[in-house]
């Protein structure tokens, strides 16, 4: 399914099911956009994203993959900019009537003026694997610690019937072409909880062949239908089907590269 900027409707058999139309690409479609799960001042906040930060996202397909009688379900997406971190659970939230989707993010970003509050109220799960840039930050750091560890979080979300959004790549990759080989987190918590993985990609038509990625560059997003785990995969070889996947719908390649079980532990 491809949805358009100025596609205002789907051939759809609900209300809901209209979301799919991508409509906050359309003043007048944002302003209007039923978003029940939300409280009204969570519903400005999220439409004024909307306006700011969904501008570039030029077409969404398969987004029967993402709906909200798919929970719970696990997104793995490539990620080529620091935008998305904030693009992609507004997004989601304003085509599933503002439920959300629970992304792993950097807690280092909460720090960012607005960002923290942004995260925030997208119930994001903090992951504190990495250092702060510049490094007497890391002060700050026991302010956004969690007794409980984010893989934990995850995992609880997950059993509770939320769908969660991790980025297996682990960190900004601009590379125009190829994949980073990945953590495992994402497979480890779909063979452990049994639940799938919805694979997706962006893409950036606007890039030549071999440019870097920058920030705020027209995208196009894919979801891709859902993988099914099985318990007679062994981990490497699921994290391996799930790059893959995410390689067909990104348009990166992906080396299979001998995986150590051992590396990404419960750190996502």
């Amino acid at each position: 399914m491809m949805i358009a900027p100025n596609q205002l409707a789907l051939d759809c058999n609900n209300e809901r099911d209209a979301l799919a139309t991508a409509p906050f690409l359309n003043t007048h479609a944002l302003l209007s956009l039923p978003l029940p799960e939300l409280h009204f001042g969570d519903r400005c906040l999220l439409r004024s994203v909307g306006f700011t930060l969904c501008r570039n996202v030029r077409t969404v397909r398969g987004l029967e993959h993402v709906g909200i009688d798919r929970d719970p379900f696990i997104l793995a997406i490539n990620h080529s900019t620091r935008l998305e971190a904030l693009v992609l659970p507004a997004l989601l939230m304003l085509l599933r009537g503002g439920r959300r989707v629970h992304f792993l993010a950097d807690w280092n970003f909460r720090i960012i003026p607005g960002v923290g509050l942004l995260y925030s109220r997208s119930g994001a799960i903090t992951v504190m694997r990495k250092s702060a840039k510049p490094r007497f930050l890391n002060l700050l750091k026991p302010l956004f610690s969690s007794p409980t560890s984010s893989a934990e979080q995850a995992r609880q979300h997950l059993i509770s019937g939320r769908s969660i959004g991790i980025f297996p790549e682990g960190t900004v990759n601009r590379d125009p072409n190829r994949l980073l080989r990945g953590r495992l987190g994402a497979a480890r918590l779909s063979l452990e909880t049994g639940i799938a993985v919805v694979p997706a990609g962006l893409r950036f038509p606007d890039m030549a062949r071999g440019e870097v990625i920058p920030e705020a560059s027209p995208m196009d997003i894919s979801f891709g239908p859902p993988l099914e785990p099985s318990s007679a995969m062994t981990l490497p070889a699921w994290h391996a089907a799930i790059m893959t996947a995410i390689s067909a719908v990104s348009g990166k390649s992906w080396n299979h590269q001998r995986l150590d079980p051992s590396r990404g532990g419960d750190v996502l």
